[in-house]
């Protein structure tokens, strides 16, 4: 009878901690910044589609791109990294926002 108990609440340990684990990788659909030239929000499904991860996430850790843009000071500031990388790829594309008031809503 022990074994079977302590079998139980084992697996349902593992099980816990595996569909948290699941949960935590799960990427959201959408990212939303809020400057104050007004909300931008961010498509991050559709660009996971075309871009590899480590285009945006480029020290291969998945964190905030605000964990370090505009907070660490080697970084370059969060406006700057963003404008840089998401209207050069736009732009380089010819495909997608690149005015100010495509992206910036109010």
């Amino acid at each position: 009878m022990k074994k079977s108990l302590m079998l139980i609440i084992l697996f349902a340990l593992v099980l816990g901690l595996s569909s948290m684990v699941i949960a935590e990788v799960q990427p959201p659909a959408e990212v939303q910044f809020t400057p104050k030239m007004g909300k931008v929000t961010f498509d991050h499904a559709a660009h996971q589609q075309r871009n590899e991860c480590v285009t945006c996430h480029h020290t291969g850790e998945y964190a905030s791109c605000l964990s370090c843009h505009g907070v660490v000071a080697e970084a370059p500031k969060a406006k700057d990294a963003f404008h840089s990388l998401c209207k050069d790829c736009h732009s380089k594309l010819k495909q997608g926002p690149t005015k100010c008031k495509e992206c910036h809503i109010k």
